[in-house]
């Protein structure tokens, strides 16, 4: 048989092989896949190409891998499902980003989040203003879903059913304690007016974590601090 017939062929039958195994996996989104199902997925993509072009390989020999690695992701999904411990120890575990109002730098270091992804995500979910998120927490499977803070959030136009005109989206002037002097140059503000606001709080740049301010003019601060009880300035 030619070598082109044969990839041919191996390639085919890989696809066929690649869809019933990995039907056998279930159907999850790629931003639902655990670390070790998506470590998987790329496992065996890899493979099924390796022995689709690799002719001096048995074909068998990489069908057997492929069952191997399936056969084992499917028992890891099954002890997931019976046991919790196996299931935190596979998933690991959601972690929380916002309590209480209070954004929680260390956890949001330790899953590597940044201040610019944390803002995304928020707007992802339809909160604007930092100040409206009660409580975040980022899943075991990187998603992040938030709670407002609904009914304690003051009354505005808005909800009176008043047209409001437009106005420019909250803008994060202070970042990881360094002033946005280009963001705050695009409202027609300067540093001295926020180094004024900060003064008459009683803080410096350098303990804020992130400082922003709506289109009504009202300035929220977080500062460098974990504690959710602790009273940040609005």
């Amino acid at each position: 048989m030619p070598d082109w017939l044969e990839a041919a062929a191996r390639t085919l039958t890989a696809i066929v092989i690649l869809f019933f195994l990995t039907k056998m996996l279930g159907k999850r989104q790629v931003s639902q896949l655990s670390v070790f199902e998506y470590m998987t997925g790329i496992t065996i993509g890899s493979l099924a190409a390796y022995v689709s072009i690799n002719l001096s390989t048995p074909w068998y020999l990489g069908l057997v891998s492929l069952v191997v690695w399936v056969s084992f992701s499917y028992g890891m999904e099954f002890a997931q499902m019976k046991s919790k411990r196996v299931r935190a120890f596979v998933e690991g575990k959601a972690t929380v980003l916002i309590q209480q109002g209070r954004v929680l730098e260390a956890n949001m270091r330790e899953e590597r989040l940044t201040t610019d992804e944390l803002l995304q995500e928020l707007r992802r979910s339809g909160v604007f203003r930092l100040a409206d998120a009660e409580f975040a927490l980022m899943e075991t499977s990187g998603e992040i879903n938030v709670m407002t803070a609904g009914d304690t959030r003051p009354l505005t136009k808005r909800d009176f059913g008043m047209h409001t005109g437009m106005k420019h989206e909250p803008i994060a002037v202070l970042m990881d304690g360094t002033v946005m002097e280009e963001q705050l140059a695009s409202i027609r503000l300067n540093r001295g007016w926020l180094d004024h606001e900060l003064a008459r709080r009683g803080l410096a740049a350098e303990d804020v974590f992130l400082a922003q301010l709506d289109a009504d003019g009202e300035l929220y601060i977080d500062l460098y601090r974990d504690t959710p009880g602790a009273e940040d300035s609005g």
